[in-house]
């Protein structure tokens, strides 16, 4: 074999394998589709990312209706969390049980299981915290006194100690790729710590298109092929594509190779999709905002435990904003309004519904399919309807005018469960360790496998989940391996 390990795919969980088995000693192969984002402040700069789209896959789906749409995907070294607004929070205890009144799936270990993987994540990202400013303070100290229901919880976020010192990122950190490396990412907080060893190798601009199988048995893959043709072949295959494109590969490897007949977690596959129910609140009031990193708190309710609130990050109120103002509309009159806008972000685990589902390949069509209803989880859908008539509500006898936007399917910033984990075949995809079930050595790494999503971004979690796997396969499944074939 030329590597021990071939990981496809590097935003946090590929990553956060990449780095482990990396630091122990082992032949890594990190094969990426996208490339590098370029550093030339581009990725800064809200024209090109808010209203132009330049970084955004362009790869056309269809939904349930038949409907061409267009996931917000990142093809790109780091992945989504070159992008994502830095929160880093786990996922609290009970959020590793199940919750049969609001869909909610078990996860196949305890919360204890994952916390030494959350310290460790938590210590590599550099997660911190920030004082609050004073705009957010006066909402939330007014949501409060209104209702003694809203409590506070300090943001952990991935930021830079000294990201205040450089404004044009400090308020360009949420939804914008960091140019000074001062957003802990997957990139510049993982593999950037290991880049240097001769045992990485890390290709991008490599779109995986397949699994090769075994000459004498198809549970058992032997490496991987390109779209340009090329192969790479390796002793332990790890799947971290994300969780739109993760099921798709295998969907189809085990469709060609006939595994699809004969393994039980097949009809699971691409099942039990979820990307949180996400709502964008621009309150407007007749204050200018002068808060500058802004998402600092989260606020929790004790009437809606599903849900949190956050600010956008930065000044990304503004921004989109501006960015949906007609060009026609003249600065002098687009500024005073955006600089008096403050961005809130609302969001309620959905739940799990196995008719919400990826397909590699829609019937009758050439497209993947994105197929998700929320009306199939009505406890999802009605607490989240409570939270934004609430706060909206609430907000106004503040003195702020609320304007809401759902976030539409084709935001999947916090796309997973596709992959779920668990330990009965006939109801997950992989095992407590990442295997697929019935496969010998295929693992999944990335947010495809949360049988939960939490009320908050689960970034984080999908950082410590792929520390957990690469950690079980550096003390147990390749030395294992490696011991056997030095018999």
């Amino acid at each position: 074999m030329d590597y021990d390990v071939i990981i496809i795919g590097a935003g946090a969980g590929g990553c956060a394998v990449a780095y482990h088995l990396t630091q122990s000693g082992k032949r890594v192969l990190l094969l990426e589709k996208g490339m590098a984002l370029p550093r030339d402040g581009s990725t800064l700069d809200a024209d090109k990312v808010l209203r132009r789209g330049m970084f955004l896959s362009d790869e056309p789906w269809v939904d349930r209706r038949g409907a061409t749409i267009v996931p917000e995907e990142h093809f790109n070294l780091g992945g989504k969390t070159k992008w994502y607004g830095a929160a880093l929070l786990r996922f609290a205890a009970n959020e590793f049980d199940a919750d049969v009144d609001h869909a909610c799936l078990a996860w196949p270990f305890p919360y204890e299981e994952l916390a030494p993987f959350y310290d460790e994540a938590e210590q590599l990202l550099g997660v911190r915290q920030f004082e609050i400013e004073a705009n957010f303070q006066q909402i939330v100290s007014g949501l409060r006194r209104r209702d003694a229901q809203w409590r506070r919880q300090p943001m952990a976020l991935g930021l830079a100690a000294d990201i205040l010192s450089h404004p044009e990122e400090a308020r360009h950190f949420d939804a914008f790729a960091s140019v000074r490396s001062l957003k802990c990412d997957a990139e510049s907080s993982l593999l950037q710590r290991v880049s240097h060893k001769p045992n990485l190798t890390i290709l991008t601009g490599k779109a995986v298109s397949g699994f090769i199988a075994a000459s004498s048995d198809a549970t058992r893959v032997t490496g991987v092929v390109c779209d340009d043709g090329s192969r790479h072949h390796a002793t332990v295959l790890v799947i971290a594509a994300g969780a739109l494109h993760s099921p798709r590969l295998l969907q189809s490897y085990l469709e060609h190779t006939g595994l699809a007949q004969t393994l039980p977690s097949y009809r699971q596959v691409g099942r039990n999709y979820k990307a949180h129910v996400l709502t964008a609140m621009l309150a407007l009031s007749h204050r200018p905002v002068t808060d500058v990193l802004c998402k600092t708190l989260l606020l929790l309710h004790d009437g809606m435990p599903h849900s949190t609130v956050q600010t956008l990050g930065g000044n990304l109120a503004e921004e989109i904003v501006r960015s949906q103002m007609p060009r026609l509309v003249p600065n002098w009159l687009a500024a005073p309004i955006a600089q008096r806008v403050y961005g809130l972000f609302l969001q309620t685990e959905d739940g799990s519904h196995p008719d919400n589902r990826v397909v590699a390949m829609a019937q009758g069509s050439n497209r993947p399919l994105l197929d998700y209803d929320l009306a199939r989880l009505p406890a999802a859908q009605a607490e989240h309807r409570r939270l934004v008539h609430t706060l909206q509500r609430q907000l106004l006898a503040l003195g702020y005018v609320a304007l809401v936007r759902a976030i539409p399917l084709q935001g999947t910033a916090h796309a997973c469960g596709t992959l779920v984990t668990g330990n009965d075949p006939a109801t997950s995809v992989v095992d407590a360790h990442g295997k697929v079930h019935g496969m010998g050595n295929l693992y999944v790494a990335d947010g495809s496998v949360l049988p939960r999503s939490s009320r908050a971004n689960p970034a984080l979690t999908i950082y410590a989940w792929g520390l957990r796997l690469a950690s079980h396969l550096g003390s147990t499944v390749l030395a294992g391996q490696l011991q056997w074939s030095k018999r």
